[in-house]
């Protein structure tokens, strides 16, 4: 009797098991099947990229040489707003004008050299973190000094903010508020947000959520909440687990595919193109790429028709390399015809 009981237990735990593997394997073979195809001619940039840029621009490291560097690239790409960060901010909210010494000097830099590209400051810190030490944007006070920051950056004169919160949960209403807030603060200064990654299918985000701890995903309805109070939003579509390039690419088109009918048309959308390559799974650093976001993305925008306010935001400009530039000059900038 106890070795019958025995045998049912480990089929129904070899069942259990089984469950999240076949449901893994489907969702890898249709994102696989997304990647398919051949993006039309007319899908490339229309001047709406962005790029994320490093601390070392506004605390004293880069200079001279390296601002006549990175206007060279620029020019002739499709980068029209740049992020660069700023902060962090503290775990009470507060910006410490100590971390960006020379922000005054390098804005003043960045007019000479680009005058028709923006720039936000990149502000942000770890939110819902567990128990471990973050900033809690439910707290008024904490809220208020955010705002704050973001007030003294656009009198600086950046152009705008540039929010990167994480994780953010599905539905956080204090997001939402400090959104509205810095809105009122800044007027129409330009902002902007890096969101969570779209819910693909309706509930994959609560495994998802198990799985790694905190929302990876939001859901359709509270994206779109963001979208709306923001100009700009930013789909962090990298750290996606994905083990193949084609994978990688289905899931980008998939992405892409559900942001453009949440964004408003008046609101520009941004992709994320990891350029960057120390994601800490060997199979991401593989799979993940500024083609695969590039040619993703371009798919997507032939099935969903032209779309003007759309581009791709690069992550990140201290770790692209010549091939990840490449990548997106030929990709996305100028795409070598097939």
């Amino acid at each position: 009797m106890l070795a019958s009981t025995t045998r049912r237990a480990v089929r129904w735990a070899a069942v259990v098991l089984a469950v999240p593997v076949v449901l893994w394997l489907a969702a890898t073979a249709a994102l696989r099947l997304q990647f398919t195809g051949s993006p039309a001619a007319w899908t490339k940039t229309t001047g709406h990229d962005a790029l994320w840029m490093g601390h070392a621009w506004v605390d004293g490291r880069r200079g001279a040489a390296d601002m006549d560097a990175l206007a060279a690239r620029l020019r002739g790409s499709g980068i029209r707003d740049v992020y660069v960060h700023s902060g962090p901010l503290g775990y009470d909210g507060a910006l410490d004008p100590a971390k960006y010494p020379g922000a005054r000097s390098f804005l003043a830099s960045w007019r000479q050299k680009l005058p028709g590209v923006r720039v936000s400051a990149w502000l942000g810190q770890t939110v819902n973190d567990n128990g471990l030490p973050h900033l809690d944007l439910g707290d008024a006070a904490a809220r208020a000094r955010i705002v704050e920051g973001a007030r003294a950056m656009v009198a600086l004169g950046f152009d705008g903010i540039h929010y990167d919160f994480e994780p953010v949960q599905d539905g956080d209403a204090a997001f939402l508020a400090m959104l509205r807030e810095t809105r009122q603060a800044i007027g129409g200064r330009l902002l902007s947000a890096s969101t969570q990654q779209i819910e693909p299918l309706s509930g994959v985000r609560y495994p998802a959520r198990l799985a790694v701890g905190h929302d990876k995903y939001w859901t359709p309805g509270y994206f779109r909440q963001v979208a709306v109070l923001t100009d700009q939003v930013a789909i962090m579509t990298y750290d996606s687990f994905t083990p193949l390039k084609s994978v990688y690419g289905g899931h980008v088109v998939r992405q892409a595919e559900l942001a453009m009918d949440l964004v408003p048309e008046s609101r520009t959308l941004l992709i994320g193109a990891p350029a960057y390559h120390d994601h800490g799974v060997p199979f991401s650093d593989y799979a993940e790429s500024v083609a695969g976001a590039a040619e993703g993305t371009r798919l997507a925008l032939t099935e969903h028709g032209p779309r003007t306010a759309m581009g791709l935001a690069m992550y990140v400009d201290f770790a692209a390399t010549e091939e990840d530039w490449r990548e997106y000059e030929t990709e996305w900038v100028r795409p070598v015809p097939r």
